[in-house]
């Protein structure tokens, strides 16, 4: 194989850094994340309404989506928030305020979904048995 073959068949992408999450209303969506989810802020955008907060292996960038040009539109497909154990996960997110909208057993894991103040789809997500 020629170093350029080489070259074409190595990874571009190495990872993911983070996912960037639309709000209307970022101080909203800020105490939700922060507050509700309980995670860590590591990071704010300077002035303008985004922040990153860390879910241990990747980042969740709210942004005000009008402030950076963009029409808002939630994202419609859930991102999976790992969980230890999803019934105390359910039991305490739904304590502050949190309303699932469906549940379900894949197989292999267990999902919650739910959404966040702006209608931003997320789970709770456990998995109980080992990739096929």
């Amino acid at each position: 194989m020629s170093a350029s073959t080489e070259q074409q068949h190595q990874p571009i992408v190495t990872g993911v850094d983070f996912v960037c999450v639309p709000t209307q209303d970022f101080e909203r969506a800020t105490e939700f994340y922060g507050t509700v989810l309980g995670l860590e802020q590591s990071a704010r955008w300077g002035d303008m309404p985004a922040a990153e907060f860390e879910t241990g292996d990747l980042t969740i960038a709210v942004m005000q989506s009008d402030a950076f040009g963009q029409q808002f539109r939630p994202h419609g497909v859930p991102i999976a928030l790992r969980v230890e154990d999803i019934e105390v996960a359910k039991a305490t997110l739904a304590e502050r305020g949190v309303t699932f909208v469906a549940a379900f057993d894949s197989g292999v894991c267990h999902q919650a979904i739910f959404t966040d103040p702006d209608g931003n789809a997320l789970s709770l997500h456990q998995r109980y048995a080992p990739r096929t």
